[in-house]
């Protein structure tokens, strides 16, 4: 009986320690681990839009050599710029929702406004000739397409991290180790994207 008394206290913080060690492998890292996951994928498409955002002037400039009277589309592109780079972005966009919308719809203008120009180039035979519109005009093609990658994946990363914040273990994490961890925003597209183009025969 006294043995028995005896293994118990020894086998007891045994056990604890058994225990301890597996929680901690159990997912203890798997919150601080996403989430670097999702800056690095946010740096990424912050990356891609500042790339698109350095091309547009000297898109602008050749279009406007060509195109004087598109002062409106250029217009439009230069004030759409200037405000996709005015807002203020950093690590804590991705989980502050307003921000984050604000910086959406601004990249959302921009891509319209870029769209509206590469269109008036159809209209300029000399413009669509032009070596270095042809050029610019790839590089701003290229680079959406990278900024469609980069929020695949940064959109991938956020489901990943929001998820192990909801699910077991990562939510008993959450709320003792990791409780200054937030959910983050993703992309979405507006109402105005999600309605199907009229095609009109004439």
């Amino acid at each position: 009986m006294i043995l028995t008394i005896a293994r118990r206290r020894l086998l007891m913080p045994l056990a604890l320690l058994a225990l301890a060690v597996g929680l901690a492998g159990c997912g203890v890292n798997n919150i601080p681990t996403n989430e670097e996951k999702a800056k690095a994928a946010w740096s990424d498409v912050l990356n891609q839009y500042q790339r698109r955002a350095e091309l547009i002037p000297n898109l602008v400039e050749t279009v406007k050599g060509y195109a004087q009277q598109e002062k409106d589309v250029l217009t439009q592109v230069t004030e759409a710029r200037a405000n996709a780079t005015s807002i203020k972005v950093d690590a804590s966009t991705v989980t502050d929702p307003e921000t984050f919308k604000k910086f959406q719809d601004a990249q959302a203008q921009l891509s319209g406004a870029l769209g509206r120009l590469i269109a008036v180039s159809e209209a300029y035979p000399d413009l669509k000739s032009n070596q270095n519109f042809l050029a610019l005009q790839a590089q701003i093609e290229g680079t959406e397409n990278r900024i469609a990658v980069a929020r695949r994946d940064y959109i991938e990363a956020v489901r990943v991290y929001n998820t192990e914040l909801r699910t077991f273990p990562g939510v008993l994490w959450a709320s003792t180790l990791y409780r200054a961890s937030k959910p983050m925003e993703t992309f979405t597209i507006s109402e105005e994207q999600m309605k199907v183009p009229q095609v009109k025969f004439n």
